[in-house]
């Protein structure tokens, strides 16, 4: 039986055998491991589209500040029309005091996506609540030619002061992924 004293010269016979010895041989520096690879950081693109999703995610589940604190923080990074149009709901769903704000929000949305229906459909909402019904009616006639369903969702709420409930979220731009924000009607 091996006494315990022998122990520690046995681990270090070990490791001396075990240990790597490169090709210029014993007492060379230890092999180094190969350079690992750096992967690019996100583009900027890329983090604004993901502050962006963050904000739609918080904005469904009616966290409007947080929300409108995500779109804000996106469109500091790329200037996308579907946050100005986010951004827009989030403001105008925290009160009266924010209309003004919210409706430039929509109109920047509808200046970069002017072929984007929900914008629209939001300033025709926020029109209705700020009294310019012949605004909201001007939003519906483009909406009957942009998309049906929107108009719709629209005159509802021309007819009847107030959108459906429980909230639906039409006219919100939903999340995007890379390829589709290249394709957005954005611009830094």
């Amino acid at each position: 039986m091996m006494r315990l004293r022998q122990l520690p010269l046995l681990t270090l016979a070990v490791a001396l055998v075990w240990a790597p010895i490169d090709a210029k041989g014993a007492g060379s520096e230890p092999k180094r491991s190969p350079p690992k690879s750096k992967s690019k950081p996100p583009s900027k693109e890329a983090r604004a589209i993901g502050i962006y999703n963050e904000g739609v995610a918080l904005m469904r589940a009616k966290k409007f500040a947080r929300a409108q604190k995500k779109f804000e923080k996106a469109l500091k990074l790329k200037n996308l029309a579907e946050a100005h149009n986010n951004l827009g709901y989030c403001l105008r769903k925290q009160g009266s005091t924010n209309f003004e704000r919210a409706l430039q929000q929509y109109e920047q949305a509808v200046r970069l996506g002017p072929d984007l229906p929900e914008p629209r459909m939001y300033r025709g909402v926020l029109y209705v609540q700020m009294g310019r019904m012949t605004k909201a009616k001007e939003e519906h006639a483009a909406l009957l030619q942009m998309d049906p369903r929107l108009a719709a969702e629209l005159q509802h709420v021309i007819t009847h002061g107030e959108e459906k409930a429980p909230e639906q979220f039409f006219g919100v731009s939903g999340p995007l992924d890379v390829p589709r924000a290249r394709e957005a009607r954005s611009s830094l």
